[in-house]
């Protein structure tokens, strides 16, 4: 029997959002979690706040609508908050009744940057660190570290000449100038991006193409593949070791520890004061490379320890390719290190708390 389409002019429903949700929805265990977490960071928001005035977004609910941008690659504030206004499984979530209105963009986005400018995100990072290892999650003694390039928000026509930067008085569009810099050799210490100054030109390999980017770096405990401690930079060919160096400085504690990774880090000086920290490099030997003699001798490579190493580090890629495939760090809406490093540990935070919740409730 054909049914027959209802008529969609109810004013009301008698059903609770809480009852909306199904009982084994993965977005549960997550909003118990995370709820758990910004509780616990009461305090650090009433610092970001006048005590007068009007009331602003409640922070627990912002950092939660961020979360669910971060977890379904949800490219602008504006189509988050056009599904936190008609998807009830958002306001559910999020903490808002039904028929709560939904923030202006405008106001959204202040109080984002509020919550990116200052140290309320490195406490959300750390106290998500500190539900893992309440959890039994985390190795002390093992790690990985590992770098990955976020593409800057710029265009290849803005890196111009810092002495001489072209003008644009005679274009026939100003606001996209035709530019022509083939054949011109363009550095970056010659060269600067007129819209993201802080963005470094960079290429991957022989072959690939030049772009602006940054680097996101990411130290990983290799029992459960979670990221401990992070950091970002402008894009180098140097920058993955010293942030490798920059990070540990903040996580090691007085046990001698291990440390994993790939090929690229397989350099003397950067084994030296790995040793020198009292961290053991396990380190993938660069041995392909003509007239390069690898720093990781068959003293570290003859043990089981270092094989394991070898097989845990590959974790760290997952986290990467998370956000880049899943979420949106590939190429964020952020200019400035500052804020590219602010926006790369929130999605790095949401990766945790995603593999806090497979790890504990399946």
């Amino acid at each position: 029997m054909r049914g027959n389409q209802p008529d969609q002019t109810d004013l009301y429903s008698y059903i609770s959002l809480e009852d909306r949700v199904p009982e084994k929805h993965p977005l549960r265990p997550l909003r118990a979690i995370i709820d758990g977490v910004l509780k616990s960071m009461s305090k650090k928001f009433d610092k970001l706040y006048a005590k007068t005035g009007r009331p602003s977004i409640p922070p627990e609910m912002l950092v939660k609508t961020l979360f669910l941008q971060v977890l379904y690659g949800i490219r602008s504030e504006r189509l988050v908050l056009e599904q936190l206004d008609f998807n009830l499984l958002y306001r559910w979530f999020v903490g808002m009744t039904i028929d709560q209105d939904v923030w202006d963009e405008t106001v959204f986005t202040k109080n984002r940057d509020r919550l990116f400018a200052g140290e309320a995100l490195d406490t959300f990072f750390a106290k998500v660190i500190e539900e893992a290892d309440k959890r039994g999650l985390l190795s002390h003694e093992h790690f990985s570290v590992d770098g990955t390039l976020i593409e800057s928000w710029a265009s290849l026509k803005s890196f111009r000449a810092k002495d001489n930067p072209p003008s644009d008085k005679n274009d026939d569009d100003p606001g996209n100038p035709s530019v022509d810099f083939h054949g011109e050799v363009r550095r970056n210490d010659t060269h600067q991006s007129t819209t993201d100054a802080e963005a470094r030109l960079y290429r991957k390999g022989k072959g690939k193409e030049a772009r602006l980017y940054y680097m996101g770096h990411v130290v990983m405990e290799n029992r459960n593949g979670l990221a401990v401690g992070l950091t970002t930079s402008p894009a180098g060919y140097h920058e993955e070791r010293n942030a490798a160096l920059r990070i540990l400085q903040k996580i090691k504690g007085r046990k001698r520890i291990t440390l994993a990774a790939d090929k690229g880090y397989d350099q003397a000086d950067f084994v030296n004061a790995l040793q020198a920290m009292g961290v053991t490099p396990h380190i993938a030997q660069n041995i392909h490379v003509r007239r390069h003699r690898s720093a990781i001798d068959g003293r570290t490579t003859r043990h089981i320890g270092y094989e394991i190493s070898q097989r845990k580090r590959k974790l760290t890629e997952e986290i990467f390719g998370w956000g880049k495939g899943s979420s949106i760090l590939r190429r964020p809406h952020f200019r400035g290190l500052k804020r590219i490093g602010a926006f790369f540990k929130f999605v790095v935070s949401v990766y945790n708390l995603l593999r806090i919740r497979n790890l504990c409730y399946g």
